[in-house]
């Protein structure tokens, strides 16, 4: 069956809720699957752009009171925001395999790279920690980084990186700790320590995260802490391609395989399981959900303002049916988007948070006078969202530095 680049960006606007807007923040997320939040204003702007009138504390609800969204380290190694349930498919589909290549990775370097000397068993020392960090966390019930390298002083053990070299450094292994722990499924983040732009948290152990837990904001409990997370690895990786196909299919096969962050192999075994249906994109082979193929309705023409690594404008590899001419101005030099301008599905302009207070917006092409006014009236309706509040990307892009001024 072909598939036209008008009912894909159709469907973008339609599922991403961006030409029709959601009425939750979990509707939201849901809407793409997961929020990216490497850079944590991009988890408030990206509901920001889905859903009308909502507020920071609205989002802080969800995360850390109502506790229906959690953050979680998954698909290519990155800090995502999602739904409870999607989370426990993150963490056996992708975070296991991150949490095993990345214990590798720094007991090797425990035992070659310690300051001022090497851990002699590595692996063993690794176990101790780990185990000890946990056994202060549950004591405590949250905790920084801060203090629980108070509680476990192993935790500023050293690591001598990039030795000879001009950017050669010291530091401690505390966060590398606190990641692997992270991946494999025993603690979570939680409330940041300053502001909600702060990438410093309060660490809480995921079970007692779970427990108190509301389901899906109807006031019950969340099930399955006991066995978190309640999927094999196969049924996990099926359960994550069927939710991204939907939310970004019909694509090419590659496009989820870089989305997860899978191998081949762990892809063609996704996608068997799933048994998605094949779609021509103008002579470019590409699957979609089984069953999915219905067109969707054109909605109304739409203007949006996504902020640094939306998912929208991360959700594929292959983007050129929504970049066009403009990667060279969005994107950093390691792939990551700034803040964009879209009109109908596709990527017109970038936008940039001054420091007195204004969200400034540069058209990359004509996009009409009407068009132009709606996409300035939005700039200034953020603006006044962000209020006091200055958001610079954690990533910097050419578009983004420019106007930011």
């Amino acid at each position: 069956m072909k598939m036209t680049l008008a009912q894909r960006r159709a469907r973008l606007g339609v599922r991403h809720h961006l030409a029709a807007r959601a009425t939750t923040v979990e509707e939201a997320v849901d809407g793409v699957v997961a929020l990216h939040a490497t850079d944590p204003a991009s988890v408030y702007l990206s509901v920001w752009s889905r859903v009308r009138d909502v507020s920071v504390a609205d989002v802080e609800d969800a995360l850390y009171s109502r506790r229906t969204l959690l953050r979680i380290l998954g698909m290519r190694r990155t800090v995502f925001v999602t739904d409870v349930a999607t989370a426990g498919s993150v963490q056996a589909a992708c975070s296991y395999d991150i949490a095993a290549r990345q214990r590798r990775l720094l007991e090797k370097q425990l035992g070659t790279l310690g300051h001022p000397e090497n851990v002699p068993r590595p692996g063993e020392w690794l176990d101790e920690v780990m185990a000890s960090v946990e056994k202060a966390l549950r004591a405590r019930g949250t905790a920084t980084a801060h203090q629980l390298a108070d509680d476990e002083p192993r935790l500023r053990q050293q690591l001598l990186m990039a030795k000879g070299k001009p950017y050669e450094s010291i530091g401690n292994v505390t966060s590398r700790v606190l990641f692997q722990l992270a991946a494999e499924g025993h603690i979570v983040r939680g409330r940041p320590r300053g502001s909600w732009q702060s990438t410093q948290y309060h660490w809480s152990p995921l079970t007692d995260w779970l427990e108190s837990a509301s389901g899906s904001g109807t006031g019950t409990k969340s099930s399955g802490t006991a066995d978190w997370p309640g999927l094999s690895e196969d049924e996990a990786r099926a359960a994550l391609a069927r939710r991204w196909l939907h939310a970004f299919g019909p694509a090419p096969v590659a496009d989820l395989r870089w989305w997860t962050g899978w191998t081949a192999g762990q892809t063609k075994k996704a996608l068997t399981a799933v048994a998605p249906a094949e779609v021509d994109l103008d002579g470019e082979p590409a699957i979609a959900l089984p069953g999915d193929l219905a067109p969707v309705g054109g909605p109304a023409p739409w203007i949006a303002l996504l902020p640094a690594l939306d998912p929208t404008a991360m959700g594929w590899q292959s983007r050129d049916w929504y970049l066009g001419q403009h990667r060279t101005a969005l994107f950093d030099r390691s792939g990551n988007i700034g803040p964009t301008v879209w009109s109908d599905g596709r990527i017109v302009g970038a936008w940039a948070h001054r420091p007195s207070g204004e969200v400034a917006v540069r058209l990359l092409e004509d996009i009409g006078t009407e068009k132009t006014a709606e996409a300035e009236s939005e700039a200034a309706r953020l603006s006044a969202w962000l209020g006091e509040a200055r958001v610079v990307p954690k990533f910097r892009t050419p578009a983004e530095k420019e106007l930011a001024g």
